[in-house]
């Protein structure tokens, strides 16, 4: 397993939607938030705090590894979950990525992490650091 280097992550990456984002979330009403295109985030209106909070590390965890990719195996239970999911066939540093997010977020959906990814998530959420 590789380790995370350390990252001076900025607490403050979320920013306003543009009107093209409003519209998607809009038409997307599943999605609670996601990284831009310009390593920023944005979140969907009208959330608690405490899942906005959730969101913005997910995605400030994504954002990270987006360039750093995870370098894990998935479990049999991970690899089911995700053949029904958007990432049915993205490539392996896309799905453990949101496997990772997913056990640092708490998501149930990560299904029984292994050691080796909970190592990984409480890693990452030193680098990242908490929510905003």
């Amino acid at each position: 397993m590789v380790l995370l280097d350390s990252v001076d992550f900025n607490k403050d990456k979320l920013r306003n939607k543009y009107l093209s984002e409003m519209m998607y979330f809009a038409s997307n009403p599943q999605t609670a938030g996601m990284m831009t295109e310009d390593g920023r985030i944005i979140l969907r209106d009208g959330m608690p705090e405490d899942a906005r909070n959730s969101v913005y590390q997910n995605e400030l965890a994504r954002l990270h590894m987006s360039s750093n990719p995870p370098k894990f195996n998935l479990t049999d239970e991970q690899k089911k979950f995700l053949s029904g999911t958007s990432y049915a066939n993205a490539n392996d540093g896309e799905r453990n990525a949101t496997i990772a997010a997913r056990i640092l977020s708490g998501d149930p959906s990560a299904q029984n992490p292994s050691f080796e990814q909970d190592v990984y998530a409480r890693n990452l959420k030193r680098i990242i650091g908490g929510g905003f």
